[in-house]
């Protein structure tokens, strides 16, 4: 279910948390559309934290990679490269109020950023909201081998380690499948979520220079 709402209303970053705990998110349809539509699917990814599926060979590349990955130091970068048009994907719904907004949360605590770094250059990485033990993953992207994979494994180990409970995919792609995603009707859906919104988590109960083997032993 969508709906459309009206480009000069003020969504604020209050609003937009509300929206999250109601179960509701925002998009735009295009990154020219400066309208925002609420979101609320009638199936809804989640990824079990508890029952993570990582490959051998990921969990391998997760503790020797030579990637640097870091944690809220650049979210300008990972929006622009979760904009960037790529293969199969010309456009975007990342518009000028999304990168806005987002950046409000950011600045308030409550988005998040995981980058992978190849030295100065940001190879990949994902952006979401943090709301008490609940974790709503937005986007990603990669411009390396197994960079957006890489990132969505130390997020996965830092949201175990800070004991969230829910961990949103919006939906559910092949991509996100392999890791053990599932998808949950809405009404089990709001049910995990009012679950995960009764108690709080620590984001940054894993330091921010956890290791890769620190990481894979968390979600190994």
């Amino acid at each position: 279910m969508a709906s459309r709402d009206d480009p000069l209303f003020e969504i604020t970053p209050q609003v937009l948390l509300k929206a999250y705990s109601c179960g509701i998110f925002p998009m735009a349809e295009s990154a020219d559309d400066p309208a925002l539509y609420w979101i609320e699917p009638q199936h809804r990814g989640v990824l079990p934290l508890n029952d993570l599926h990582i490959p051998r060979r990921l969990l391998r590349t997760v503790r020797t990679t030579p990637f640097t990955v870091k944690v809220d130091s650049d979210y300008e970068r990972v929006i622009d490269g979760c904009a960037a048009p790529r293969a199969g994907r010309m456009s975007t719904w990342i518009n000028g109020r999304i990168r806005s907004l987002y950046r409000d949360l950011f600045e308030l605590g409550s988005c998040h950023t995981i980058e992978v770094w190849n030295g100065d250059e940001m190879v990949g990485g994902l952006y979401g909201v943090a709301l008490k033990s609940a974790f709503f993953g937005e986007s990603m992207f990669s411009t390396e081998r197994d960079a957006s994979k890489i990132a969505l494994v130390h997020l996965a180990a830092r949201l175990i380690q800070g004991r969230y409970r829910l961990l949103d995919t919006q939906f559910v792609t092949e991509h996100l499948r392999q890791f053990g995603t599932i998808e949950l009707n809405r009404t089990a859906f709001q049910l995990q979520l009012e679950k995960a919104l009764e108690v709080d988590a620590d984001f940054f109960a894993l330091r921010r220079d956890a290791t890769g083997a620190e990481v894979a032993e968390i979600v190994g």
